[in-house]
């Protein structure tokens, strides 16, 4: 299936305006219809309505009618659509057959409707019963000769509520297995965090970006794309006085100037400029640009004395590394020169309240985690923590990630929360660490697991290393689907296969009791109500918070915990957490207030740090980057304006001016020449790791303005290029920003093929 239609125009120098606003009404309309679009998009993100599937930015207290951005309708439209895939559609197709689709038509289908069984050697999927399928994954489980040899994976869709019960099903049975998307995305931020500040979040709030801070460095991050509304934040940021700063080595549309939709000013395509300026930083290089930043407050003793002597630890160390820097050094990884980096300090210094905001940019390098402990220490030199319009700020990818992790989804919670565990529930669950997402999959590949539950996510398609992982994937005996939607997973599977189709948020969840309601909380750490508004897709479909449940109680019964009532009543899960989990004290109190509650945060608060010095810590940081061979380049993953993580709602990309394919890579002009290579030509991306080489086949080369020596391509697509062992130091994130490639004239069998064995149209061979 070649992309025959693929178009490249000149990139776009605005976001939104009447295009945002005619391409969400399109999508939305074609899915939903009039009357179902109307219903779920005006209740999107209010308080007596649903939170938005997609992102996890935070709702302002003064909210407009239309609280929602582009991603946010398609989202919604994705969940909401009146398409339907039953047991006929599963009779029509083979699981062979649905290989040879995308991604893109598999979920375009529609909503699943009732629990299907893959059984041992079948080739159809086929209809099966609730209380058959809960009793079938309890008997795998119960089968096992260790509970270790389970894997329970978490997607950041997940609400609150079904996140808990879920952690306590897996601990109840005696593992900590329990890797999560938030291995691949914000790791490497609640690593370095928790070492520097000692909470693994960020410290501001929206009122801090939108009202109160008078500089914010936007750092690996693509607001326009992968957290619209955040443009209206900025909008109002600049506003009130701020300045902004974008640090990227793509130059992004949405921060170049918004076009708010909902303004005159923004309707008559004036829109406002974002970002003051573009630092086009060399990916990985955003650890020597911090360094150097430090090295001139420093040396300029533009410092917070006061603040470093009473709140931090390890300044001095910190301050000589930086003082025995060279700019050589620092100019070579960052991709900057001495005199930018000298003038960004002079921003910092002019303003006396700054944020940072990042996201994937920075966490996914081996070096991520250092980069991040060296944001921290830039906003502890002037004491821009524990302030207002001031702090860390990482930006969440999904919905309710930060909410799972508080919940306990996390392969090494502290022994507090375990003990809390213990004492509420009356069992003792296990101490020992489990494996993250990258040790599930090496588990999985040497055949060291026997189930693996996937609460939400299509775990197979957004891991690295795709060829590793799908047949890691078919070693596991039981694999079991959580999902709204038939994804590349459910396809990829084990010996025997489960899919148990789920409520989503925009539907109502009604069960023997009342009405219920579930809970998220945002990147700014609110906490608040979602309700879907719908009626469900299925009478057969189930809640999260049911599922999980059923599966409990077959496994353990309702009589040391209960299951049973808990699947029926949420306040009564809410009470529980109420009582284990720190900051929820009178959760189902505080949670009926409009727009919810903040959880604490002792550096935010009262310039507490919970570390193990009990002050904020300054680190040494190495100053390391990628290095890249002579006619290489450092390749990063990126999303398309038509995606949301690995959903793909349609083949165009319009800021960057690519329509009817998804099978480019982006090259710097200068490194076209120098690698003589023309623009429009057909490559292969070669990946080069020590285990030997990974090739995707048929991409068509995009001139781009990109920082030299960098290219990009989009994710899921080029995780097959995403060796299973290139990591971060200290979090174990894939280092999917900063992939070593060359290009090759493309080979045979390129052009965008589906292939049955990957989850991208081009093929992925791993040669070695």
């Amino acid at each position: 299936m070649a992309e025959e239609h693929l178009e490249v125009e000149e990139p776009e120098k605005s976001a939104v305006g009447l295009p945002g606003i005619y391409w969400s009404m399109k999508h939305a309309m074609a899915e939903m219809g009039p009357a179902r679009t109307a219903r779920t998009l005006l209740k999107m993100n209010h308080v007596d309505g649903f939170d938005c599937p997609s992102c996890a930015w935070p709702d302002p207290d003064r909210r407009k009618a239309a609280e929602f951005c582009e991603n946010g309708a398609k989202a919604v439209a994705w969940e909401a659509t009146r398409k339907r895939v039953g047991r006929e559609f599963f009779t029509q197709h083979s699981v062979a057959d649905l290989l040879e689709h995308d991604d893109h038509w598999l979920e375009k289908q529609g909503r699943l409707t009732e629990p299907m069984y893959l059984p041992p050697g079948g080739t159809h999927y086929e209809p099966i019963g609730w209380d058959d399928a809960f009793r079938l994954v309890a008997d795998r489980l119960r089968a096992m000769p260790d509970p270790d040899r389970a894997v329970f994976y978490t997607s950041g869709r997940a609400s609150n509520e079904a996140a808990f019960v879920y952690q306590l099903l897996a601990r109840r049975l005696g593992t900590n297995n329990m890797p999560d998307c938030s291995n691949m995305c914000h790791e490497s931020s609640g690593t370095a965090l928790v070492q520097t500040i000692g909470v693994g979040k960020g410290t501001v709030t929206y009122d801090d970006i939108a009202r109160e801070s008078r500089l914010i460095l936007i750092a690996g991050q693509n607001p326009g794309t992968n957290h619209p509304r955040m443009l209206t934040a900025l909008e109002e940021a600049r506003e009130h006085g701020a300045r902004i700063i974008s640090i990227n080595p793509l130059p992004e549309a949405g921060l170049v100037r918004f076009r708010n939709p909902q303004t005159v000013r923004g309707l008559s395509g004036v829109g406002t400029k974002i970002a003051d300026r573009h630092v086009p930083v060399r990916l990985a290089g955003d650890l020597a640009l911090f360094a150097g930043l430090n090295k001139v407050l420093v040396e300029r003793d533009a410092v917070d004395h006061d603040f470093i002597e009473r709140y931090t630890d390890g300044y001095a160390d910190a301050a000589a590394a930086w003082a025995a820097l060279d700019w050589a050094t620092i100019e070579a990884h960052s991709g900057i020169s001495r005199a930018e980096i000298e003038r960004l300090a002079d921003d910092v210094v002019a303003s006396d309240r700054v944020i940072v905001c990042w996201a994937m940019g920075l966490t996914q390098h081996k070096n991520a985690v250092a980069a991040i402990r060296e944001i921290t220490s830039f906003l502890l030199l002037r004491g821009n923590i524990g302030r207002p319009g001031a702090g860390p700020a990482p930006i969440r990818g999904h919905s309710n990630v930060q909410g799972d992790r508080t919940m306990g989804i996390w392969e090494k919670m502290p022994d507090s929360f375990l003990d809390a565990i213990r004492d509420e529930f009356g069992f003792d669950p296990p101490r020992e660490h489990g494996v993250d997402t990258v040790g599930a999959i090496r588990a999985m590949r040497d055949g060291l697991v026997d189930v693996f539950v996937a609460l939400g996510g299509n775990f197979t398609v957004a891991t690295p290393d795709t060829t590793v992982t799908t047949k890691a994937m078919e070693r596991v005996g039981l694999s079991v689907g959580i999902a709204t939607k038939l994804n590349r997973s459910h396809l990829h599977h084990g010996r025997e296969a489960l899919i148990l189709p789920c409520l989503g948020r925009t539907e109502r969840d009604i069960t023997d009791v009342g009405e219920q309601f579930v809970t998220v909380e945002d990147s700014m750490s609110m906490v608040h109500a979602s309700r879907g508004n719908l009626r469900p897709g299925s009478e057969q479909l189930r809640s999260e918070v049911q599922i999980v449940c059923g599966i409990a109680d077959a496994l353990f019964g309702s009589e040391e915990i209960d299951w049973r009532g808990m699947s029926q009543d949420y306040e009564r899960i809410r009470r529980h957490i109420s009582h284990v989990v720190p900051g929820f004290h009178a959760f189902a109190e505080r949670v009926q207030r409009p727009g919810g509650f903040q959880l604490p945060s002792p550096p935010r608060d009262s310039l507490e740090f919970p570390t193990h010095t009990g002050k904020a810590n300054f680190y040494v940081n190495d100053l390391v980057t990628v290095e890249v061979p002579e006619g290489h380049l450092l390749l990063q993953t990126i999303r398309s304006h038509d995606q949301f993580n690995t959903t793909v709602y349609g083949y165009d990309d319009r800021y960057r001016g690519i329509t009817g394919g998804r099978h480019v890579v982006f090259v710097n002009p200068g490194d076209l020449r120098a690698l003589g290579i023309a623009d429009g030509d057909l490559v292969d991306l070669v990946s080069v790791w020590d285990d030997g080489e990974r090739r995707l086949r048929g991409m068509r080369v995009v001139s781009y303005p990109t920082t030299p020596g960098c290219a990009a391509a989009y994710f899921p697509e080029t995780n097959v290029l995403v060796p299973l062992d290139s990591v971060a130091d200290h979090s174990n994130t894939p280092t999917s920003k900063s992939i070593v490639v060359r290009l090759e004239p493309a080979t045979a069998g390129g052009g965008g093929q589906v292939p049955a064995d990957a989850s991208s149209h081009a093929e992925a061979t791993i040669s070695g």
